[in-house]
């Protein structure tokens, strides 16, 4: 799949929206990639999962590891994808934790997949997890990279569609933003 065709899917299903956007990093921006609008129906989540997992493949990961929420849709396919495991981390107290009796073990190779990453915040902390139990972040995969390849997480990273969106402190908004009021979609 094509970073084109990749977008062009976003676009059929209404998940790439346009206006003013508080993102979860804080910042905003002109568009919002509302991965869950694509993710709903089965055969997108398909075409998704098996182009990232085409790309990953090779690292022969043990566990896919997705944080929740954005990542559990297309965590579970890329993970059924490549036929291993599937576990998420979660919000406990406003940080990602393992829980529900999901473990790692020390050496197992484990691959982290996300919808939409700007800064890397929640797989940075998915990331810890991983190391702190003694496996092995082997990459990381996600739908969209919102920094256009300027993101180091510190292992291969890939992505479907790689883009450089604008995004703005909120004391540094331009003229348009500063005209429209702010939407903060989330998981809305």
């Amino acid at each position: 799949m094509t970073s084109e065709e990749a977008l062009d899917l976003f676009r059929r299903t209404g998940a790439l929206l346009e206006g003013h956007f508080v993102l979860r990093s804080g910042l905003h921006s002109r568009q919002f990639f509302q991965c869950a609008l694509a993710l709903q129906q089965m055969p997108i989540v398909e075409q998704f999962g098996a182009a990232l997992a085409e790309k990953v493949g090779s690292f022969q990961p043990q566990t896919v590891i997705a944080p929740a929420m954005g990542g559990l849709v297309i965590g579970q396919e890329v993970a059924r994808q490549l036929r291993c495991r599937f576990i998420f981390a979660e919000k406990e107290e406003n940080r990602l934790v393992l829980r529900r009796g999901f473990q790692l073990a020390p050496g197992e190779r484990v691959l982290v997949v996300e919808d939409v990453v700007t800064k890397g915040g929640r797989v940075q902390e998915t990331l810890e997890i991983v190391r702190q139990r003694g496996a092995v972040p082997m990459a990381v995969a996600m739908m969209v990279d919102r920094s256009d390849g300027t993101l180091d997480l510190g292992v291969p990273t890939f992505s479907l569609i790689r883009l450089n969106v604008e995004t703005f402190a909120p004391d540094a908004l331009p003229g348009d933003l500063q005209l429209l009021p702010a939407i903060k979609p989330g998981s809305k």
